[in-house]
C-alpha cells in the first residue's frame, strides 16, 4: 500500500522523540508563529516559533531508509511528506497552537535528489535495475548515495570551468552525477518522463505546486552557475551538459531542472516567497490554505541562519540580546560549524573566495549578492562513535556510563579529569602529549579533498583498559580540534577573515571538545540557546522571511531577521595556559605533517611497485 493513499491525521504514528522547549507557556491566541521543517537523514522535525523568535513547540519523527545494495541510500518524498504532516499536527494540537495564527513557513533538507513525473507530477522510483514501484514511491537518492563512481570521475574529467565553483571537483555527494546514474541505468522513455529537484525545492513544490527553485539547491549541488557569474548566461551550463551526456536536459530552457531564471523559470535567495500553502497542502498539514512558504535551503545553511546572527558581548561568557545589533558586516568573521555525524563549515564573503577542498564560492544562495563557502570534516560524531566502539574497554565503560545515568562521552569526560588529578596533570591535554591519532577513516573532505585519505596513530600501546580508551577519545576530540584549525587556516589564507566559530549539534555539549576546538583555533567558540535545535530554528526564520512579503513579494532582509530572532547562548574561550597553548601548537605541526608524510609513503609505494601487479 502506498503511504499517499493513506489519511494523514488519522494515521498517526508514535513519535520517536518530541520536547516543548517551553511547556508551561501561556499562548496569546492572536500571536503570530512560524513554522520550521528540517528533513534529516534520519528524521524530520516540526519546530514552531514566535514573532520574537522563542521555540514554542518542536516534534520528530523518524523516516523511512532503504539500502537496496552497498552503497546505495534511497528514501520517498511520499514517506517524508507525511512525517512532515505528522510533525506538524502534533507540534500544533499537544502545544494548544492556533493554526491560523501561523503565517508562514520555511523547509531545509539533506542535498538530496528528488525525482517526480514531468507529465503527472507523481513520484519516480530510483531503485534499479527494472525502478518498478514496491509500493512506496522510492524516488529519493540520499546525499550519502555512493552509485555513480563511474559518473562523478567522467564529470570530472571534463576540467569545465564551472567546477571551480564546486572546490575544483564535483563530490559523488552532489546531485549531477546522480542525474546521470539515472540517465545510463532507466530505460529511455522512463528518463524522459523525469524532472528532477533537490528535496528542499520538493518540499516547497508539495507545499506550493509551484516549480520555483532555490540558489541554494541549484548553486551548491547542481552546477547552477547564478547569471553573470562567469559569463553565466542561463545558469544551466550547455555545454556542460552536452559533454557529460545530458544534452537532453537542455531541451525547453532546461524545463526538467527548473528552467531558465525569467524565462521558463524562478530561482530565488534563502527565504524568499516561493508561493503560498495550497488547499491540498494544507489539509495535510492541519493548516489554512495561503501561508507563506519561503524557499528552501540545505539543512546545513540552514544551521547557519539558526546561529551567525546571535548578538556576541566578548567582554562575558554570554552571547548578550543587550549589545548593539549586529553589524552585517560580522557575518563575514564568524564561521557557523554545523556537527552531527560530519561536520560543515560556512562561511559568508562579500567577493567571491576560491579556496582548494572547500566547495563554492556560491553567490545568492543564502542573501541576494553574497557569496558562501563550504568546508567539511567527513566524519565527527561517527568518528568519535567508532574509536569508542572498537576499543575493548567500550563494553566496560558503557555499563559504567549506564550505572551513572550518564552519556559515554559524559563519563569519559570525567574519568580524563579523574586521570588528571591523579597524576598532577597541569591540563587534560597534557595526558595525550605523547600519543597523536590523525582520523581521517572516512577520507578527507577539507582542506585535502581526498577520499583516499585513511588514519594513523603515533604512539600506540597495548593499554586495553578505560584509561586506554579515555586516552583515545581524548586524541580523537584533539584530531577534530585540529582538523578545524586546518581547514579555519587555509580558508583564511585564501581571503576569508574568520574570528570566531558558532557550533551548533549535539557536539556543543561536550565541554572539553569545545574548549579544544577554542584554544586550538585561538578564536572563540560560540554555542546557541537552541543546541539541539538550531538548524530547525533557522528554517522557521525562513518562514518569517516569506511571511514579510509585501504585494510586489519584497521580503524584509534575511540578516535583519536573524538579529531579531536569534537567541543569546554561551562563548567558550581559548585557553590562557601558555604550557598548553604551546603542546597544541606543537600538536598541531605533527598532525600536518601525519597528513603528508601518509600521501607521501602512498606515493612513495605504488611508484615503487608499478607494473608489479
Amino acid at each position: 500500500m502506498s503511504h499517499s493513499s493513506l489519511p494523514f491525521r488519522q494515521n498517526l504514528r508514535k513519535p520517536s522523540r518530541q520536547a516543548s522547549l517551553d511547556p508551561h507557556n501561556d499562548l496569546n491566541p492572536h500571536q503570530d508563529h512560524y513554522i520550521g521543517i528540517d528533513v534529516g537523514t534520519g528524521s524530520a522535525r516540526a519546530c514552531i516559533i514566535d514573532a520574537t523568535g522563542d521555540i514554542k513547540a518542536l516534534a520528530t519523527e523518524n523516516i523511512g531508509l532503504w539500502q537496496p545494495e552497498t552503497g546505495y541510500y534511497e528514501q520517498s518524498t511520499t514517506d517524508i511528506w507525511r512525517c512532515i504532516c505528522n510533525c506538524v499536527h502534533r507540534a500544533l494540537d499537544q502545544h494548544n497552537i492556533d493554526p491560523s495564527t501561523v503565517r508562514g513557513i520555511g523547509f531545509d533538507a539533506t542535498c538530496s535528489l528528488a525525482v517526480f513525473s514531468h507529465d503527472t507530477d507523481e513520484p519516480v522510483p530510483v531503485t534499479g535495475p527494472n525502478f518498478d514501484n514496491d509500493g512506496n514511491d522510492r524516488n529519493v537518492i540520499l546525499w550519502l548515495d555512493h552509485r555513480p563512481v563511474e559518473e562523478t570521475e567522467k564529470i570530472n574529467a571534463t576540467g569545465h570551468n564551472l567546477l571551480r565553483y564546486v572546490g575544483g571537483k564535483m563530490s559523488i555527494e552532489m546531485e549531477i552525477p546522480k542525474v546521470l546514474w539515472l540517465k545510463n541505468n532507466m530505460p529511455p522513455e522512463l528518463f524522459d518522463r523525469c524532472k528532477f529537484y533537490d528535496l528542499a525545492d520538493a518540499l516547497t513544490h508539495l507545499a506550493t505546486g509551484n516549480e520555483t527553485r532555490s540558489f541554494c539547491s541549484t548553486v551548491c549541488k547542481q552546477g547552477f552557475v547564478p547569471v553573470g557569474v562567469d559569463g553565466s548566461v542561463k545558469g544551466w551550463q550547455e555545454d556542460f551538459y552536452e559533454e557529460i551526456g545530458l544534452g537532453d536536459l537542455t531541451k525547453d530552457n532546461f524545463k526538467r531542472m527548473g528552467g531558465v531564471d525569467g524565462v521558463n523559470g524562478k530561482y530565488l535567495s534563502a527565504g524568499e516567497l516561493v508561493g503560498t500553502l495550497s488547499e491540498k497542502a494544507g489539509s495535510q498539514l492541519g493548516l489554512p490554505a495561503g501561508i507563506a512558504v519561503g524557499s528552501g535551503v540545505i539543512d546545513a545553511y540552514a544551521g547557519w541562519v539558526g546561529t551567525v546572527g546571535a548578538k556576541v558581548n566578548l567582554s562575558s561568557n554570554q552571547l548578550d540580546s543587550g549589545v548593539p545589533k549586529n553589524d552585517m558586516s560580522q557575518a563575514f568573521s564568524r564561521l557557523a560549524a554545523v556537527a552531527g555525524t560530519s561536520t560543515c563549515h560556512l562561511a559568508m564573503s562579500k567577493e567571491p573566495v576560491f579556496v582548494d577542498g572547500v566547495w563554492g564560492p556560491y553567490r545568492d544562495v543564502l542573501l541576494p549578492d553574497y557569496w558562501m563557502a563550504e568546508g567539511g570534516q567527513s566524519a565527527t560524531g561517527e568518528l568519535l562513535k567508532h574509536v569508542l566502539e572498537t576499543h575493548p574497554a567500550y563494553n566496560e565503560t558503557m555499563s559504567m556510563a549506564e550505572s551513572f545515568n550518564t552519556s559515554i562521552y559524559d563519563y569519559l569526560n570525567s574519568h580524563l579529569e579523574e586521570m588528571q588529578e591523579k597524576i598532577s596533570a597541569p591540563t587534560t591535554s597534557y595526558l595525550g602529549r605523547h600519543f597523536f591519532f590523525y582520523g581521517d577513516l572516512w577520507g578527507n573532505r577539507s582542506p585535502i579533498a581526498d577520499p583516499n585519505m585513511t588514519g594513523s596513530v603515533i604512539g600506540l600501546s597495548s593499554d586495553r583498559s578505560m584509561d586506554g580508551l579515555a586516552l583515545y577519545y581524548y586524541a580523537t576530540m584533539e584530531f577534530i580540534a585540529m582538523q578545524t584549525r586546518h581547514i579555519v587556516e587555509t580558508m583564511n589564507k585564501a581571503g576569508h577573515s574568520i574570528t570566531s566559530i558558532f557550533m551548533s549539534g549535539s557536539q556543543c555539549q561536550n565541554k572539553i571538545l569545545m574548549e579544544l576546538i577554542a584554544t586550538t583555533c585561538d578564536m572563540p567558540v560560540l554555542i546557541p540557546r537552541y543546541v539541539h535545535a538550531a538548524v530547525v530554528h533557522g528554517a522557521a526564520m525562513l518562514g518569517a522571511k516569506a511571511a514579510s512579503a509585501d504585494r510586489e513579494g519584497k521580503t524584509e532582509d534575511l540578516w535583519s531577521i536573524m538579529d531579531r530572532m536569534s537567541k543569546p547562548g554561551k562563548v567558550t574561550r581559548p585557553g590562557k595556559n601558555e604550557g598548553e597553548r604551546k603542546l597544541l601548537d606543537i600538536k598541531y605541526k605533527v598532525f600536518l605533517e601525519q597528513s603528508v608524510t601518509q600521501q607521501t609513503y602512498r606515493k612513495d609505494v605504488d611508484e615503487a611497485i608499478k607494473g608489479w601487479a
